[in-house]
């Protein structure tokens, strides 16, 4: 457990009890799929449904959910994504062992003409991996399970995914090819790269990894020196399965310090900005931060305290250069509670004890709230209407890396991702002692006579 007074470890056990349920009430019981966000008639995303796939062994755990219930949903999720179409046609669910960002939650057939996603599809690729690590036995279901894993894992055509670039791309549509952008500059990707790598059928070369970190920004601010992503989430979505504590690429070699020391600087420069508050928007402070990718009021602009103010909707919110109009996003705090639980752990207790904007709410912290934009003198203000799945799984999966380190164990043994991690350039630490216990295992066994 978390060296955290009781009250605390209580508290977080709530947060991370009720940020499951999404996951135990939001599903569809028949395919598995996880409906993207609570809004009517929404379609499923492939990467909350990866997250319920890696927060049914912590479930299990904690006593969320019962071993036998969560493997019947397991199974039943990786054998829609066996039987589920794979081809350009308007029928299918995929392509090349890539999956649509959305799916019907129904049909699990391709929604609103989305694209074919990568990130979106290594996030639901882990989730399979994480569960084959947790639901080892030599159980026939069990067996069935991590078989079905593999194989869906060696469909995913990573190579494809590179189109003629040395960088993998964001996705590709079907009535029109690859999308423009590709996965460069620091951000949520290294899970991206890390599985591409670590394919035993269609790896990616580790010049891939090396084009990546060529596009890396490192900057200093509030005297913090740090790998630069704007969004806090792009610093903890890949760790919530990776343990990135004592190991290095070559980047960070050169940098003396590790990827997970710096989520924890990005982090407290979050802390920083908010205390900074250069905006002047309402409720931020010490304890009121936390801006990324989030929903949001808007669009539209407001004329508050004498100031015109934009809101934004949906957006990559983002510090110091925004954008920034004054929405914060609680569930991605809570995500970085491994990195920095001396300033997370007391920003969860002024939202929970004092501002009231978890335990009023069916599945805890609903996305974001903005105090500056008032409605009918309502406080905090705003409060978004919904509860995300892609919100809620990172805190899931965090909390229990914070209390436990399951899901980092769990994925330390993980073969696959374990040999992309070393393709990257990565040494040290937990690799170290994998590599001598991967000998220990292959040695002959002494007979003693």
């Amino acid at each position: 457990m978390g060296d955290v007074p009781y009250s605390e470890e209580r508290q977080l056990q709530r947060v991370q009890q009720r940020a499951f349920d999404y996951f135990l009430h939001e599903t569809n019981p028949v395919n598995g799929l996880v409906v993207d966000k609570t809004a009517e008639n929404w379609p499923a995303s492939i990467a909350a449904t990866g997250l319920a796939l890696s927060c049914y062994p912590v479930a299990v755990e904690r006593g969320f959910i019962g071993r036998a219930d969560a493997k019947a949903r397991v199974l039943a999720t990786l054998r829609f994504f066996r039987d589920s179409e794979q081809g350009t046609g308007a029928e299918a669910s995929g392509y090349r062992g890539f999956y649509y960002h959305f799916l019907d939650m129904q049909s699990g057939r391709r929604a609103w003409r989305c694209e074919l996603s990568t990130v979106d599809t290594a996030f639901l690729v882990a989730g399979m991996l994480c569960a084959a690590q947790y639901f080892g036995s030599d159980e026939g279901d069990e067996r069935e399970l991590r078989e079905l894993a593999r194989m869906l894992y060696e469909r995913v055509d990573w190579t494809w995914a590179l189109g003629r670039s040395r960088t993998i791309g964001h996705g590709w549509r079907p009535e029109s090819g690859f999308l423009r952008y590709r996965w460069e500059g620091y951000d949520e990707a290294m899970l991206v790269y890390l599985l591409a790598l670590g394919s035993p059928t269609h790896p990616v070369s580790p010049d891939a990894w090396t084009a990546w970190c060529a596009s890396y920004e490192w900057v200093r601010y509030y005297d913090i020196d740090y790998l630069y992503a704007g969004p806090l989430f792009t610093h903890q979505l890949s760790h919530g399965w990776v343990d990135f504590r004592g190991i290095r690429d070559a980047f960070m070699r050169g940098k003396g310090i590790d990827y997970f020391e710096n989520s924890r600087r990005a982090t407290i420069v979050q802390q920083h900005y908010a205390h900074e508050n250069p905006q002047r928007f309402h409720g931020y402070g010490r304890n009121a931060w936390g801006i990324t990718a989030s929903d949001g009021p808007g669009p539209t602009t407001k004329r508050i305290d004498g100031i015109q103010r934009r809101f934004y909707d949906y957006t990559g919110r983002g510090v110091p250069f925004g954008p920034d109009d004054g929405t914060l996003a609680p569930w991605a705090v809570v995500a970085s509670i491994p990195f920095a639980p001396e300033i997370v752990l007391p920003t969860l207790h002024h939202w929970i004890e004092h501002l009231k904007l978890h335990d009023p709410y069916r599945y805890g912290f609903r996305a974001t709230y903005n105090a500056t934009f008032a409605r009918a003198g309502a406080a905090p203000g705003w409060i978004s209407p919904f509860h995300f799945g892609l919100n809620l799984g990172p805190n899931v999966l965090m909390i229990e890396n914070h209390r436990s380190g399951l899901v980092w164990a769990l994925m330390r043994k993980c073969a696959p991702l374990v040999d992309g991690l070393r393709r990257a350039g990565f040494v040290g630490g937990w690799l170290e002692e994998a590599r001598t216990d991967e000998h220990d295992q292959r040695r002959p066994t002494c007979n003693s006579e």
